[in-house]
C-alpha cells in the first residue's frame, strides 16, 4: 500500500495547474447516458474516482476513450441498466446514474451506496424525487429497482440540501414530459457546471446557482463537448499548504469566483491574495493567525475545505473555533493531527484549535479524502519526517499531488 514520506520545513514557492473538478467531472460523465449520440468532455483529472466511473459506464455498455484530459464517450447502446455494488460501495458518486437510466432506459438497478465515514449521507431524496416524477422505485437485497414508461415533470421540495441529490433529480428531468420544479436545491458551482453541460446537449434548464431550478423536458438531447471547471477544492488545498508554510505561489487554470469564502479567511488569516482571470497567487506571512469557520452549504464555508483550515490553525497564532454543520463526524483527521503534536479539543461538531509553535513528524492514518490533504498540510509546515499511511483516499480525489507538491519546492515522495 503507498505512503507518502514528507520532510517538512520547505517553503512552497513557484507555480502548478490545478486539474478538473472530480466533483464535476462525475455527475457531467454520467449525463452521457442521457443521449444516443457522442458527448466529449474535456479537462477530466486522472483519478481513481473517474476511472471507476468509466469502469462503471463501460459495464453499462458506454463505449470510452480517453487520451490526457479528454474523454470521449458513446452511450448509443446501454445494454445494461445497472450499478454494482462492487463499484457503488468503492464510490458513492455511482448512484448519479441512477436518474439519466431513468430517464434514458426507464429502468435502472443500482446498488445503495452503503455507510461512509464522515457521516450519514443518505440517498432518500433521490427515491423521494424520482417517485414523485412517476417513477416505481423498490429496494430489496441492497438494490434500488426504479421503472417508468416516461418521467413526468412535477415540483419538487427536498427535505435538505442535496448536491448529488439535485444532479440526479436534474438530469432525470431533462428527458422527463412537462416541467420539473427542483425546490430547495444546491447551489454548488458543480451543480451549475453540470447544467451548463446539459444545456450545450439541448436540456432546457434555467435557475441552476440557485435554490430553484425549472427544467423543460425535451424529446431527445444530443451530443456536445464541455471543459470541465477548475477544482475549486484542489485550488483551496493548495493555497492553504502555502499558507501553512509561509510560501509564495500561484495557481493557474483556476479561478477564485468559486472560492470567495475560503478566499476572505486566508486573507483573515494573514495572507497576500491577488486574483487574475485565471490565477491566483497567495504569499504566507511568517506566522498565521488563527481564524474560526463554520462550515455550511455553498456559497458558505465548504466542508471539504474544514480539515484543511485545522490543519492551517495547528501553526496559527492564537485559538480558532470550527463548527461542522454538514457531517456528523468530520473530525477524524484531529486525532492524527494531535500525533504531530497539535493543539485540538473537540466537542461534538465544535474542535477548539489553539496554535502551536511547531508540529513534528510522525507516522499518521488518512481517513477520508480530505483529511488526508489535511495531514498532508501538516506534514509539509512540520519539522521532520512526516509519513503519511492510506493515501488511497488522496488518489481518489487530487491529480499528482506529490509531483505538484515536489515541483513547488516540498520534500516528498511516495513509497510503497
Amino acid at each position: 500500500m503507498d505512503k507518502l514520506l514528507i520532510t517538512g520545513g520547505a517553503r512552497l514557492n513557484g507555480e502548478t495547474a490545478i486539474s478538473g473538478a472530480k466533483n464535476a467531472a462525475l455527475p457531467i460523465l454520467c449525463a452521457a447516458l442521457l443521449t444516443r449520440e457522442p458527448v466529449t468532455i474535456t479537462n477530466v483529472p486522472s483519478l481513481n474516482d473517474t476511472r471507476t466511473l468509466l469502469k462503471l459506464l463501460e459495464e453499462m455498455g458506454v463505449k470510452t476513450q480517453r487520451e490526457g484530459d479528454t474523454v470521449r464517450l458513446d452511450a448509443g447502446e446501454i445494454t445494461n441498466p445497472m450499478a454494482s455494488y462492487e463499484l457503488v460501495k468503492t464510490m458513492r458518486a455511482s448512484v448519479l446514474v441512477l436518474g439519466p437510466l431513468v430517464a434514458r432506459c426507464g429502468q435502472a438497478q443500482v446498488s445503495l451506496p452503503g455507510g461512509c465515514g464522515i457521516g450519514a449521507r443518505p440517498v432518500d431524496q433521490h427515491i423521494k424525487g424520482l417517485q414523485a416524477m412517476g417513477a416505481e422505485i423498490r429496494v430489496e437485497h441492497g438494490y434500488m429497482h426504479a421503472t417508468a414508461r416516461r418521467l413526468k415533470g412535477a415540483r419538487i421540495f427536498t427535505d435538505m440540501v442535496t448536491v448529488t441529490g439535485t444532479e440526479n433529480l436534474m438530469m432525470a428531468a431533462c428527458l422527463a414530459d412537462g416541467e420539473t420544479i427542483i425546490e430547495n436545491a444546491a447551489r454548488e458551482p458543480e451543480v451549475v457546471d453540470l447544467a451548463n453541460c446539459l444545456i450545450s446537449m439541448g436540456a432546457q434548464i434555467s435557475g441552476a446557482g440557485t435554490d430553484k431550478i425549472r427544467i423543460r423536458g425535451v424529446e431527445a438531447l444530443h451530443g456536445a463537448t464541455h471543459a470541465v471547471m477548475p477544482d475549486r477544492i484542489e485550488t483551496g488545498t493548495y493555497l492553504c499548504a502555502a499558507a501553512a508554510t509561509g510560501g509564495d505561489i500561484r495557481l493557474t487554470n483556476t479561478s477564485a469566483a468559486y472560492l470567495d469564502a475560503v478566499v476572505d479567511k486566508l486573507m483573515d488569516a494573514g495572507c497576500d491574495i491577488t486574483i487574475e482571470r485565471d490565477a491566483i497567487r497567495l504569499k504566507g506571512p511568517a506566522r498565521l493567525n488563527a481564524v474560526s469557520i463554520r462550515t455550511a452549504p455553498y456559497p458558505a464555508f465548504p466542508t471539504d475545505m474544514q480539515a484543511q483550515f485545522m490543519a492551517i490553525n495547528c501553526v496559527a497564532n492564537g485559538t480558532a473555533v470550527i463548527r461542522e454543520t454538514i457531517f456528523e463526524n468530520r473530525f477524524m483527521h484531529a486525532v492524527e493531527l494531535q500525533r504531530l503534536g497539535a493543539d485540538i479539543k473537540i466537542d461534538g461538531n465544535t474542535a477548539v484549535v489553539t496554535g502551536v509553535q511547531r508540529l513534528l513528524g510522525a507516522t499518521v492514518m488518512a481517513t477520508d479524502l480530505r483529511a488526508s490533504a489535511s495531514l498532508v498540510i501538516a506534514g509539509l509546515a512540520a519539522e521532520g519526517e512526516t509519513l503519511v499511511d492510506r493515501i488511497y483516499h488522496l488518489d481518489r480525489g487530487y491529480e499528482k499531488l506529490e509531483t505538484k507538491l515536489a515541483a513547488l519546492g516540498a520534500n516528498v515522495r511516495r513509497v510503497s
